[in-house]
């Protein structure tokens, strides 16, 4: 697989966003070219030569060792989130180029079925909680999750977070911050696709979605990239009414690829209160067991 044009983009957006200033360089007279860094400020800033870095900026990183990548992700200042994304778009040009083919373990395919023990996990949270995959495919809730998203699990259908953010105009009432937590969802779909550039599912879900939102398509077009671990949303239930959760991603070594996302929330707050309404609302009959054995059959 030829993942030049990833690389690329990834690259140049990344030199763009970084001024001098913010990377310690001397301003001098003159009008700047360029928005960003120049390629020969980011050489000098990785310790490369211009010429080896345009190189890697072309796309090819090929047999790029782990210290020029390093060096690389120093120059350009780069988080957590892009730092592994860089690594992982190198272990899909040196996996595709058959020179590291120990890199491909570290890519985990999108699963689509859950354990019996996970499930009996989450029939054991209290609070509202799924089992997701990495392209964002809810796999199986508890009985307040589900409650919780009431509006975004149709009877006898798969559920997908992105398409429910882009494409149901229902999720645009239900977050309040709609525009931060659908940014936040393509930026870690984009971390999922250099984790896992062959998901065929994946593939699909970017084409359909950058096809049917052109803002979804805008803001895939920034290589944003994030690692979720822990966020705080507002939202609007339709029974329940206003409620601040903070969600906990808790992953499973277990199981690679699939996440726990459970929601916490203040003890003795507007919110607990909505949540004991909720639990006392929503079917009491349907587990997460359950469930995944009547969306298996």
């Amino acid at each position: 697989m030829d993942n030049r044009d990833e690389v690329r983009d990834f690259l140049t957006t990344r030199r763009a966003r970084l001024t001098p200033e913010q990377a310690g360089l001397p301003l001098f007279g003159g009008r700047r070219r360029v928005k960003g860094l120049r390629r020969e400020e980011v050489a000098m800033l990785a310790g490369m030569s211009t010429d080896y870095y345009t190189r890697l900026e072309r796309g090819n990183l090929t047999g790029v060792s782990n210290s020029v990548l390093e060096s690389l992700a120093g120059a350009l200042r780069l988080d957590e989130a892009e730092r592994t994304h860089l690594f992982d778009l190198a272990d899909t040009a040196n996996t595709a180029a058959g020179r590291a083919p120990a890199a491909a373990s570290r890519h985990t395919a999108n699963r689509t079925g859950v354990r019996l023990g996970v499930r009996r996990i989450l029939d054991t949270i209290h609070t509202p909680a799924y089992v997701r995959n990495g392209r964002m495919d809810i796999l199986a809730t508890n009985r307040l999750g589900r409650a919780l998203f009431t509006g975004a699990f149709p009877e006898g259908r798969a559920v997908n977070l992105a398409r429910y953010l882009f494409l149901d105009p229902r999720s645009r009432d239900f977050y309040a911050e709609w525009q931060t937590v659908a940014a936040d969802c393509v930026a870690a779909l984009r971390t999922e696709a250099g984790r896992n550039p062959y998901d065929r599912g994946l593939i699909d879900l970017v084409g359909e979605l950058s096809t049917r939102s052109e803002e979804f398509r805008t803001w895939w077009a920034t290589h944003n990239v994030k690692l979720h671990h822990t966020a705080t949303k507002r939202l609007h239930h339709p029974v329940a009414g206003e409620l601040e959760l903070t969600g906990e991603a808790l992953h499973l070594p277990g199981d690679p690829g699939l996440t726990i996302i459970t929601y916490t929330y203040e003890p003795a707050s507007p919110t607990a209160e909505a949540i004991g309404f909720l639990a006392s609302w929503s079917p009491r009959s349907e587990t997460a067991t359950d469930e995944q054995h009547r969306t298996a059959n």
